[in-house]
């Protein structure tokens, strides 16, 4: 019998970057589920938790610093990797408390190193 999938929950405001990320991720083997905004990504973490995190900073609504906080409180051990178009985030002391930040690249090559390393501790 083999292990389930690891599931990633996809969380971003713009369908194509949902897209691009659950293609990539599907084909590496990953079960992708996917959120529009924080509220929707809170509920999905706290009913099905996911291994792993993908969560974008701006959003409508709660932004991703604030879901990156609240899904640490409730379940810290589960990696949250924040991934923005914007590099100055990194130095926002808030996006620290994050497992690991990427800027937002149709080069997938460095999320899904960040993934596997997260994935595999």
């Amino acid at each position: 019998m083999s292990e389930r999938p690891k599931r990633i929950l996809v969380v971003d405001d713009e369908d194509s970057i949902q897209l691009l990320y659950r293609e990539e991720l599907e084909d590496e083997g990953y079960e992708v589920t996917s959120a529009m905004n924080g509220e929707e990504a809170l509920k999905q973490f706290n009913e099905n938790t996911p291994d792993l995190v993908v969560l974008d900073i701006n959003m409508p609504g709660i932004d991703g610093i604030e879901v990156l906080r609240q899904m640490k409180q409730a379940k810290p051990g589960v990696p949250v990797i924040l991934s923005s178009a914007y590099p100055e985030y990194k130095q926002d002391l808030a996006s620290w408390a994050s497992d690991d930040y990427i800027v937002k690249s149709f080069n997938m090559d460095e999320l899904k190193e960040s993934i596997k390393r997260h994935l595999a501790e």
